[in-house]
C-alpha cells in the first residue's frame, strides 16, 4: 500500500509540475484575466477535468505559480552571507538574479504584471514575509556600511536597484532585442550584460 501511495504521490507531483509550467506560459502571454483553464489544460496536454482535480480554480493555479516564482527568486537572496565579503556577496546575488531572469523571463513577466495590477494575489506576502526578509538583509548591508566595508548607501534602494536592473532583461526582453538584435543572439550576451551591470553597481558600493 505504501509503495502504491508513494507512486501516486510522485505522479501527482509530476502532473502538478506540468500544469504549473503550462500555466506560466499562458499567464505570461495573456495575463491572469486573459487566460483560461482550457488554455492551460491544452498547453499541459491533459483534459480540463483532470486539471481541475489538481487545481479547482484558475486562481489556485495563478497563486501557486506566483508562490513558486517568489520561492525561486528569494532563495539566493536568503543565502546572502553576513560574514562574507560584501562586494562578493552582492556580485554573486546579482549574477544569480541575472541568470534567473535569462532562464525564466516568463516568471518575471507574470510577477511584474501582478505588481502592476496592485498585487491582489500576493499583497499579504509582500507586506509580511517579503518585508521581513528585506528588513533582515537591509540590516546586513547597514552593518557592512558601519564596518567600512561598503560605501554609505540606502540599503533598501540598493536592493530595489538590483531587482529593477536584473529583471529589466526579462520584463523588457522585446525592447532589448529590438535595440540590440545581433548582440542578443550571441551566447555570451547575458555575461556581457551582467558584467556591465556589475561594473556600475559594485563600483558604486565599494568603500571609498
Amino acid at each position: 500500500m505504501a509503495v502504491s501511495t508513494n507512486k501516486r504521490t510522485r505522479i501527482q507531483g509530476i502532473n502538478r509540475g506540468i500544469i504549473l509550467d503550462a500555466a506560466l506560459e499562458v499567464f505570461s502571454a495573456y495575463g491572469f484575466r486573459g487566460s483560461t483553464i482550457d488554455q492551460i489544460a491544452e498547453k499541459a496536454g491533459m483534459s480540463k477535468p483532470n486539471l481541475l482535480y489538481y487545481f479547482p480554480r484558475k486562481e489556485d493555479i495563478y497563486v501557486t505559480v506566483l508562490e513558486k516564482t517568489l520561492e525561486d527568486w528569494l532563495r539566493p537572496f536568503r543565502v546572502i552571507d553576513p560574514d562574507g565579503d560584501p562586494v562578493e556577496e552582492l556580485r554573486k546575488y546579482t549574477i544569480q538574479k541575472m541568470k534567473m531572469s535569462a532562464a525564466q523571463p516568463e516568471s518575471s513577466r507574470v510577477f511584474a504584471n501582478e505588481i502592476l495590477h496592485g498585487a491582489p494575489a500576493i499583497q499579504e506576502f509582500l507586506k509580511t514575509n517579503l518585508k521581513r526578509l528585506v528588513d533582515e538583509k537591509a540590516d546586513v548591508i547597514r552593518t557592512w556600511i558601519a564596518e567600512g566595508k561598503l560605501a554609505p548607501v540606502d540599503p533598501y534602494h540598493l536592493i530595489f536597484m538590483i531587482w529593477a536592473t536584473t529583471q529589466h532583461y526579462a520584463d523588457f526582453d522585446v525592447q532589448v532585442r529590438a535595440i540590440l538584435p545581433e548582440e542578443t543572439k550571441r551566447p555570451d550576451f547575458f555575461d556581457t550584460a551582467a558584467n556591465a551591470v556589475l561594473t556600475v553597481l559594485l563600483n558604486g558600493v565599494r568603500p571609498r
